[in-house]
């Protein structure tokens, strides 16, 4: 009977230990710390007046661009898998009061809501996705950038041990990948650095812990996997103006009447089904952002 009573836990170390197991053994991972928050609900709902037919979560989370891990959509979803982003954190610098480096921690403080968006990728085709995230101006607003600060610059992880291409002899693209806004853009309300969708953290391939959603932009100005965040004062040169100046423009605004050189980008292919609908001037947002670009050409400035 001693030796039955030894070995039975006290009560307070089950119940932490209940508590672990509920938690995760994950929970150490920033990835567990933004579960705790969206699993709690601890944001605000997105109501649905735009009643936008959301896309199945499994085509939005398996049907994915992130060459860092694979040119190959389903590739990348599997070398995604095991992506840690422990003691994950994003540096700010440049043109603000001083330089800060903020962990998950300091993320998950700002304002969360859902923002079901429209996103059209430069491919042509399409989805509805719920984001989970604060609007990017919180963060910028945190930074405190100067009267010079014109641009920012977003910065994805490099890290070759866990991402192939960037590992690869010959690299897909120049790594690591970088985009840009101009401020006012940033600073637009749409505008989300988002930590999760379907009311769920984000995976890896859909840019784990924390990415940038613009939804009037073609989907790869979202950059994924932020690790730097840059105030400037001249306008930088992104990842795939590098690549391909002729066929990707710095602004990317989803416009149906500028072409790809190797494409039309007047209609869409929906995720899903088997539906071709017409492409919208910034992806439908255009009451929302068209005071932007007020005087510029669309089709110069693509």
């Amino acid at each position: 009977m001693k030796e039955i009573i030894k070995h039975i836990t006290p009560e307070k170390i089950y119940k932490k230990r209940r508590e672990f197991i509920k938690l995760g053994a994950g929970a150490l991972l920033s990835s567990a710390l933004i579960k705790s928050k969206l699993m709690a609900l601890d944001f605000k709902s997105d109501e649905n007046l735009g009643e936008l037919k959301i896309t199945n979560e499994k085509f939005a989370t398996n049907y994915v661009n992130f060459y860092e891990f694979s040119t190959d959509k389903r590739k990348a979803v599997e070398y995604a898998k095991n992506f840690n982003t422990k003691d994950w954190t994003i540096e700010l610098s440049g043109e603000i009061e001083k330089p800060l480096v903020l962990s998950m921690e300091d993320l998950l403080k700002f304002p969360l809501e859902e923002r079901i968006y429209r996103f059209r990728c430069v491919e042509a085709w399409s989805m509805v996705v719920p984001w989970v995230g604060f609007e990017l101006r919180h963060l910028i607003e945190k930074a405190k950038p100067n009267k010079n600060a014109k641009f920012v610059k977003f910065t994805t992880l490099f890290d070759k041990n866990q991402f192939p291409d960037q590992n690869a002899i010959f690299p897909t693209l120049k790594y690591p990948y970088v985009e840009a806004l101009r401020m006012d853009e940033a600073l637009h309300p749409l505008t989300l650095m988002a930590v999760g969708m379907y009311k769920k953290p984000l995976q890896g391939q859909n840019g784990a812990p924390v990415r940038l959603v613009v939804p009037w932009k073609y989907g790869f100005k979202s950059i994924k996997s932020i690790v730097k965040i840059e105030f400037l004062k001249e306008q930088p040169k992104t990842t795939w103006e590098l690549y391909a100046p002729n066929e990707y423009g710095f602004y990317a605004n989803v416009n149906p009447e500028v072409s790809h050189p190797r494409w039309s980008q007047e209609n869409e292919r929906v995720l899903g089904s088997f539906s071709v609908q017409e492409t919208l001037l910034f992806n439908g947002y255009e009451k929302e952002v068209s005071s932007l670009y007020a005087g510029m050409d669309l089709k110069i400035n693509f």
